[in-house]
């Protein structure tokens, strides 16, 4: 693989491409700033206007969230794995009906597994334009994305309309629902009253880890983070490694399934035969399978980053811990 070949797997940081019109909620109050990246995979945008920058799906996808301070995502349902960690900012995440049944507050480089079949938002409550990653379970990430009744009907007082087909339209640009297409139908107080309302005390012990924790963890190998041995138990159709320094001597590595990196702190450097990249926080890299490379610190000082591995399980769902 050459250079230029390579770069055409990595997405710069500096280069993403935001939707502000992704979401049902993109004309509510108080969710209005949402940016919304698709970096691998289709993702979830229920708007035409995402633009996608690879859309190879390597048996999940990889997206993006930016907000400004204050600024919420809507409560909402996914059916398969929604991974996030906090590239930049000060984050809470919340769940349940009304967003009320409980909350955890994340800073830079902690990490996320939210349990499908639950509602879910998160706002930034930082004080900085803030930035979470994303890693969605499953190539079709887009087909598993229910709304809370409140969301869809305080989208329509705003002039959005979610079709059944999964697609917006904006009657503020003159747009109407199709004759031939019904409206998002909203979920029925049965359905409603059969969706978990996990507390504080039992979501985040399974499904949250700590940076400064992950750091230690991986100081002279890699930490499995999420995966059947990982700290997160989970199967939800892929892996999560953290490395730092310690984390790696410089060997050749060769993984059979897909593998994407996708740094936290500090500069790394990809090398293989016929070249070599540097990786910076934010940028994501897409490396076939069955690939030889070396991966290695390009910088002194504190580095870290996310590895995402393809593998055989299926895409969900991923549980509540007990």
């Amino acid at each position: 693989m050459t250079p230029i070949e390579m770069e055409k797997r990595i997405v710069r940081y500096g280069d993403l491409a935001p939707c502000k019109t992704a979401f049902i909620d993109a004309h509510t109050p108080g969710s209005d700033q949402k940016e919304n990246f698709t970096i691998i995979g289709g993702g979830v945008s229920e708007s035409t206007d995402q633009h996608v920058h690879i859309r190879d799906t390597p048996g999940f996808n990889i997206g993006a969230a930016g907000q400004p301070p204050k600024c919420r995502n809507s409560l909402h349902i996914h059916t398969t794995a929604e991974v996030f960690f906090v590239l930049k900012g000060r984050w809470r995440f919340f769940w349940g009906r009304w967003g009320t049944a409980g909350e955890v507050v994340l800073e830079e480089g902690d990490i996320i597994n939210i349990p499908t079949g639950i509602f879910r938002g998160f706002e930034n409550i930082g004080i900085d334009y803030g930035m979470i990653m994303a890693i969605l379970g499953g190539d079709d990430a887009g087909g598993g994305v229910t709304w809370a009744p409140q969301v869809i009907e305080t989208a329509q007082e705003h002039g959005l309309i979610l079709g059944e087909n999964g697609r917006l339209y904006d009657t503020k640009q003159g747009k109407a629902l199709p004759d031939s297409v019904s409206p998002m139908p909203v979920l029925t107080k049965d359905v409603l009253a059969r969706i978990p309302e996990p507390s504080a005390q039992d979501l985040i012990p399974r499904h949250v880890a700590r940076y400064n924790d992950l750091i230690a963890f991986a100081d002279q190998a890699s930490a499995k983070v999420i995966g059947s041995e990982g700290i997160l138990q989970d199967k939800p159709g892929f892996e999560v490694d953290f490395l730092t320094r310690g984390s790696v001597s410089g060997e050749n590595l060769t993984f059979k399934d897909t593998v994407v990196l996708m740094p936290m702190r500090g500069h790394w450097k990809v090398s293989w035969e016929g070249g070599s990249a540097t990786l910076n926080p934010g940028d994501t890299c897409l490396l076939p399978e069955n690939f030889e490379h070396v991966l290695t610190p390009a910088m002194s000082g504190e580095v870290s980053l996310y590895r995402v591995l393809s593998n055989d399980d299926p895409a969900g769902p991923t549980w509540i811990g007990s």
